[in-house]
């Protein structure tokens, strides 16, 4: 049986599992809310649940090792993004106890990663990965969580706005090397993400078909699909497969630098920006720029979004750029509307200027 005693004026309890003494503060002064406490372990006990003493051991550090293994047991593509998040993460909790990690302890880390100048959504990838440490730890047998803090989520603009005119597709690829100027005629002409691109091998190239085979284990929402090619983008390809026959027949990569995959070039790619006046543009603006020219050339969303690979149309939407140029012809064409069919009413010109002139207004 366990028992109840005080050291000083807080109240303690002592309880047994498999024969182990345990001994817990109650961090209160109340004799009544110790007993409470202590028939609320003793019946944990009964239940086969792991004694809260234990629970209340477990750190942060240990929390973080198990998420990281669960995104590598399930190959989650999205491994090193979180391998970021929990490097953040980490440099703020590291040792401290998950039971002592509260709503407020995330507040000030929140606090001290916007001092940082990290942007609300890089915060809340890390809020979301601590949010994921406590519910793995919650579900796992026996748990290593009893209570789940409420970890907020700050409000962020996700809405897209980078895209590329045409003139200005042209003049960044002639600005960069060659090697990589057939990197982002794909982007531009096909919306795929640059990981996406830089990983496309020639088994998933058909040229005969003229179409290009992403399988399901290549894609970011782990769905296959099919992109076919023509005009520039076409004579594109085959001029790689070309020179890759010639020079590197060992090449397994579409997209290559002397033979070999082509991996960061972040460098190269602000060098040319800065040269053509494009700087703070992303390579990921060619994915908004091709959707929204799939749209303007009339293509179904239901088609576009199977070429993108968006699964959702209110992700899509965000990508579906309006630019002041859209705005502009929409003007044009009303006016052109309502001269076409109702035509240019002189007389009500003529009544706002005689309104004008009755107030002495210019």
């Amino acid at each position: 049986m366990g028992s109840i005693y005080q050291r000083g004026n807080v109240w303690w309890i002592k309880y047994y599992r498999n024969g182990k003494p345990y001994r817990e503060s109650t961090q209160s002064t109340k004799e009544s809310y110790a007993k409470k406490l202590l028939k609320l372990r003793e019946g944990e006990i009964t239940q086969g649940k792991i004694p809260a003493l234990k629970v209340e051991k477990i750190v942060f550090d240990e929390l973080a090792k198990d998420l990281i293994n669960d995104y590598k047991a399930n190959s989650k593509k999205s491994l090193r993004r979180l391998m970021v998040s929990v490097e953040h993460l980490m440099k703020f909790f590291e040792g401290m106890r998950a039971v002592d990690i509260t709503t407020d302890r995330v507040n000030i880390y929140v606090a001290d990663r916007q001092e940082e100048e990290a942007s609300n959504a890089s915060i809340n990838r890390e809020l979301s990965a601590l949010k994921r440490m406590f519910s793995l730890g919650a579900k796992v047998t026996p748990p290593k969580v009893i209570q789940i803090p409420y970890i907020p989520h700050l409000n962020e603009n996700n809405v897209r706005t980078g895209f590329f005119e045409y003139h200005e597709f042209i003049a960044l690829r002639n600005a960069l090397p060659y090697y990589l100027q057939p990197v982002v005629t794909m982007a531009h002409y096909t919306g795929m993400r640059k990981e996406e691109i830089l990983s496309l091998t020639w088994n998933q190239v058909d040229l005969r078909e003229q179409k290009i085979i992403l399988e399901a284990m290549n894609t970011k929402n782990n769905e296959p699909r099919i992109i076919y090619m023509d005009g520039e983008l076409y004579e594109t390809i085959v001029e790689q497969k070309r020179i890759r026959d010639m020079y590197y027949p060992k090449c397994q990569w579409v997209f290559y630098r002397d033979g070999n995959k082509i991996n960061s070039f972040r460098k190269s790619w602000n060098t040319a920006c800065k040269q053509v006046g494009l700087e703070g543009k992303l390579v990921h603006d060619f994915r908004r720029t091709a959707i929204r020219n799939m749209i303007r050339a009339g293509i179904p969303e239901k088609i576009a979004m199977k070429i993108s690979g968006h699964k959702t149309r209110s992700t899509f939407e965000r990508y579906n750029i309006i630019s002041e140029t859209d705005l502009k012809n929409a003007a044009t064409i009303l006016s052109s509307y309502h001269h076409e069919n109702h035509g240019h009413n002189l007389g009500t010109i003529s009544i706002i200027k005689e309104a004008r002139a009755s107030h002495q207004l210019p």
